[in-house]
């Protein structure tokens, strides 16, 4: 693993297969999908930050996730810094994709549909995201 000035992860693609699952690798790495309302984090409500299940970045805390009943966790703004976003023009529509700005893993997309104060939906993989309660 390196990292480079601007702090940014960079590993083999052997590198990520060693240290994440299957199914992180393809929604991290390929930009895959979990089914909607597997993830173990849409329920969790307690204290504490969402981190990047590949390289630990801090994204969210747990005070911007709301209940958007799309059966994805949802957040209406990541930390400052943590997250990037990219134009995402598959499956025959145009979205915005975000990325963990620390090692540009995949992690869902953003929408303008969201509560206030940002109106934004950052509708994130659960398997994307490694929770952190705090101490």
């Amino acid at each position: 693993m390196s990292e480079t000035q601007a702090g940014t992860v960079q590993r083999s693609e052997d590198e990520w297969r060693e240290i994440l699952t299957p199914d992180q690798y393809r929604v991290l790495r390929e930009h895959g999908t979990e089914r909607a309302g597997t993830s173990c984090l849409n329920a969790e409500k307690r204290p504490g930050t969402f981190h990047c299940a590949g390289c630990d970045a801090p994204l969210f805390e747990n005070t911007t996730k709301f209940e958007s009943g799309t059966g994805w966790p949802s957040f209406f703004d990541p930390i400052d810094g943590a997250v990037e976003t990219t134009t995402d023009r598959s499956h025959w529509m145009v979205r915005t994709e975000v990325h963990c700005a620390h090692c540009k893993g995949h992690l869902g997309h953003v929408f303008d549909d969201g509560p206030a104060p940002t109106g934004l939906r950052y509708c994130m993989n659960g398997i994307s995201l490694r929770f952190e309660p705090n101490a």
